[in-house]
């Protein structure tokens, strides 16, 4: 085990990297076929990919409900439009010094029916002002969306296949990271985030339409795209089979390595474990790596388990057995294990 980063440290402004200059693990470098796929995708967002084999009838089942809800909408708010303008065509006839049914005389009305009839107004005025700022953009979006495309140019364009790439784009929490191979907060929270997206639980139980929430939306025009390339054998379908990528300042577009990351459990521990001990020997310090485990093992065999507040004991006194050898604990794991998980 090896011990959480200490705060406050001075020592972290470059990004750790494998001996041969790639990425810290789980990350990897994407394959270059990807390269005109990668090109058009932004640098602020990390995106996922991932390929949806369900039915041909389910998805066009799914997708009907969004067309049915957005038309209905659609009607409802010209129905609304078709009673409600000419209304507010005389309050600025009436504005402007043409007399109609809407005119009152503030001075010959008494304050009870003049209150009712500016609050009767304002309400009038609010709803139609929130029915068009927050309820007319879904129709537009949905057919005219330009930004990112929009489902009804994805469908046109796409049609309903067997195997169909959805891209997933990460929403504003994206803006919140910092660097994640020095701040260790930003990897938690990308890693978290990608892993319950990637869950292939949750991949075989919904559709891909369905997999847009608070963290993540459905890039229209990348789901094109890549059909494009596909389509024009650029790319074969399955490279963008449980796809991350993530730009980084000093990698560049960079892949978290989904398969690694699932394996990285117990085989994945016991080849850092050697690598840091093969680091040490190499140091002259093979002692200071069974110390190391005897702390570990001597911890977490306690009453009580080994919780977050005994790894946080056993990492101090890890690190303080370390200084005393005036040897680094998080530089020589880093090195030695080109992995940033600790």
């Amino acid at each position: 085990m090896a011990p959480a980063k200490r705060t406050g440290k001075a020592k972290s402004a470059q990004p750790a990297s494998s001996r041969d200059g790639s990425p810290p693990s789980p990350f990897k470098y994407p394959p270059e076929v990807l390269e005109p796929f990668i090109s058009t995708l932004s640098k602020k967002h990390i995106y996922i990919t991932h390929i949806d084999a369900k039915p041909v009838d389910f998805k066009r089942k799914i997708f009907m409900i969004p067309v049915a809800m957005n038309v209905c909408v659609a009607l409802l708010f010209i129905v609304r439009m078709y009673w409600i303008l000419p209304w507010y065509g005389k309050l600025v006839a009436s504005a402007f010094g043409h007399p109609n049914e809407t005119t009152w005389t503030a001075t010959d009305a008494p304050w009870s029916v003049l209150g009712w009839e500016i609050g009767k107004r304002a309400l009038t005025m609010l709803f139609d002002f929130l029915l068009f700022v927050f309820v007319w953009p879904w129709p537009v979006e949905f057919t005219l969306g330009r930004a990112h495309g929009n489902p009804c140019q994805w469908r046109w364009q796409v049609g309903f296949q067997a195997k169909e790439i959805y891209v997933r784009r990460s929403r504003d929490w994206d803006t919140t990271l910092k660097d994640i191979f020095t701040d260790k907060d930003s990897r938690t929270i990308l890693f978290a985030f990608i892993r319950q997206a990637t869950s292939p639980i949750l991949q075989e139980q919904k559709t891909g339409y369905l997999l847009m929430n608070g963290q993540w939306d459905l890039d229209w025009a990348e789901m094109v795209h890549a059909h494009a390339l596909v389509g024009k054998k650029d790319i074969a379908i399955e490279a963008f089979k449980n796809l991350v990528l993530v730009h980084h300042k000093d990698f560049g577009w960079i892949v978290y390595d989904l398969h690694a990351s699932a394996a990285s459990s117990e085989d994945e521990r016991r080849r850092q474990v050697f690598a840091f001990r093969d680091a040490l020997s190499a140091m002259g310090k093979e002692d200071l790596f069974y110390r190391w485990v005897e702390v570990v093992q001597f911890e977490s065999t306690q009453p009580g388990g080994f919780g977050p507040e005994k790894q946080e004991a056993a990492a101090k006194r890890i690190r303080e057995l370390f200084e005393k050898q005036n040897i680094n604990f998080d530089e020589v794991w880093k090195e030695s294990t080109g992995t940033l998980d600790q």
